[in-house]
């Protein structure tokens, strides 16, 4: 049976560009090896869809594709892009357990803004780089609508919080009680506890590696890909 020919929409599916507007994501090839290039942008988005205006990473689109780059032999590595905001704690979580759990070769980069949950995302990599006019806001677990006011329910947020600060001093050079002092000081934001760090702070706290630019990224992907294949 002869199969059919796909449609003209079908076959856009396919193309680089339509992989970036779909999946924020693009596959690099050159003499150093294949690279897939993954952007987190905006908001990460959990369980409950956020508003039609807002830009967003899915967990559902992000978590197959990382089992996909993981498994797939024609991968040598894994670029991370970050600009976002943070949001869904258990999302943001469990993205950043997939990165940390991954064999292959990964970079972390910071652009713009690595906020809230985004931390745990950008200290996963194995070499993590921010950009020198990059920063990181550090704060308390937060949770909007409606909060039932027992124990039961702040107990929860401290359990939650501590899942974050674990994380991110198993990955980090930072902590876990610099973290906590850093997520609950008070004087550097106008309206809330938390500390912002930028560039070269953030490095010096122990919660990046380096400072680097998008070159610098791709150079440490290079040299561990390499050192992988020997």
């Amino acid at each position: 049976m002869q199969e059919e020919p796909k449609t003209q929409r079908e076959e856009s599916k396919d193309t680089p560009q339509q992989q970036i507007v779909e999946m924020g994501s693009t596959v690099i090839k050159n003499a150093h090896g294949t690279i897939h290039c993954l952007s987190i942008i905006g908001q990460i988005e959990g369980h409950t869809a956020a508003p039609g205006n807002v830009k967003t990473t899915k967990y559902e689109h992000v978590l197959p594709l990382l089992a996909g780059i993981e498994a797939a032999e024609n991968v040598d590595g894994l670029l991370l892009l970050l600009n976002t905001v943070g949001g869904d704690v258990e999302a943001g979580l469990g993205i950043a357990e997939m990165i940390a759990g991954m064999d292959k070769p990964t970079v972390t980069l910071v652009l713009g803004g690595g906020h809230s949950i985004g931390i745990p995302l950008a200290v996963s990599g194995k070499m993590t780089m921010i950009a020198p006019s990059a920063s990181m806001t550090i704060h308390p677990v937060r949770m909007s609508g409606t909060v039932i006011a027992a124990a039961e329910t702040y107990r929860y947020f401290e359990r939650l919080q501590e899942r974050i600060i674990g994380f991110v001093a198993a990955h980090a050079s930072i902590s876990a009680g610099r973290f906590r002092e850093l997520m609950l000081q008070s004087g550097d934001m106008a309206n809330d506890v938390g500390t912002v760090v930028y560039g070269e702070e953030a490095v010096q706290e122990g919660l990046m590696d380096r400072v680097g630019t998008l070159h610098d990224a791709y150079e440490c992907l290079y040299r561990m890909i390499a050192e992988k294949r020997e």
